[in-house]
């Protein structure tokens, strides 16, 4: 067994690659030749916590496991042999998830922005936020502008509202409890990806965008209902829901679409086999 460092997922891992190996792992799961194990958590009364998730896609298995506190984190990933079930290699981790929850996006993206998109607008500027941008850039090398807001950091927009007015996609990446935006700043044929938040009780969405949305679409069904807050808090009729195996290219002009992600331990095996493939040369 190897041990991968963040600076060898760094190295070994572009996005565009990224965004590929994760577009097949949900065709893959589409036709029933992959498994995803959706997120359960042991919390501690002074809010320490773990939190582990499973999957399996074509080679490989893997379980992604991390902890949690008031200040700070900490992600590991195990990635085994699907043929043998012998550990292969032992991931540290926080790339790894960043750049699969970037590639996810990625996908939806792909199948629900405008295929002529300009227009990039992001709230929130931490961990996530660089790797929506890079993934976005990928399936739409056309974005000429990209905009950014943060409560907390100097960015180059002086509001949210400034942020997102306009844009042809929306990104949110933040730590929020309530909405970050208002659904009238929303221009028709707009996408939304939402992948800031999975805990049920956060959301950065507001109810009345995502009863808007002409199309709705989540990472897994099970683990939005699950640990969604943008879509539960809004009260969303889940028959409406569609799950990212089942997307179709999309885009309408006069209407808004969103893709809220919460997570899954199948996108870090996908891109961890990878990565591991990478290493074993």
């Amino acid at each position: 067994m190897i041990h991968i460092s963040e600076e060898d997922v760094r190295h070994l891992l572009p996005m565009n690659e990224a965004v590929r190996l994760v577009r097949h792992a949900f065709a893959e799961l589409r036709t029933g030749r992959a498994v995803n194990q959706i997120r359960r958590r042991l919390t501690l009364p002074n809010g320490v916590g773990l939190h582990s998730m499973a999957g399996a896609v074509g080679k490989y298995f893997g379980t992604k496991f991390y902890s949690t506190s008031p200040t700070g984190y900490a992600f590991h990933f195990m990635l085994y042999s699907a043929e043998t079930a012998q550990p292969l290699a032992l991931f540290e981790a926080n790339w790894l998830g960043q750049i699969r929850t970037g590639a996810t996006s990625g996908v939806a993206t792909d199948l629900l922005a405008h295929p002529e998109a300009k227009v990039l607008a992001v709230i929130g500027t931490g961990f996530q936020a660089a790797s929506q941008i890079d993934a976005v850039r990928s399936v739409r090398p056309g974005i000429t502008e990209v905009r950014s807001w943060s409560r907390s950091k100097q960015v180059n927009c002086r509001s949210a509202e400034e942020c997102v007015r306009g844009a042809d996609i929306i990104c949110t990446a933040t730590w929020a409890k309530d909405p970050v935006l208002e659904a009238a700043w929303v221009k028709p044929g707009a996408h939304v990806n939402a992948v800031g938040s999975n805990y049920r009780t956060k959301r950065e969405l507001p109810g009345e965008l995502v009863q808007q949305a002409s199309i709705l679409a989540v990472d897994a069904l099970e683990a939005a209902q699950d640990e969604a807050g943008d879509l539960l808090m809004a009260n969303v009729d889940w028959a409406r829901v569609i799950e990212l195996k089942d997307l179709a290219p999309s885009w309408q002009p006069d209407r808004v679409t969103v893709f809220k992600s919460v997570g899954l331990c199948l996108e870090d095996v996908a891109v961890a086999g990878y990565v591991y493939e990478q290493m074993a040369r």
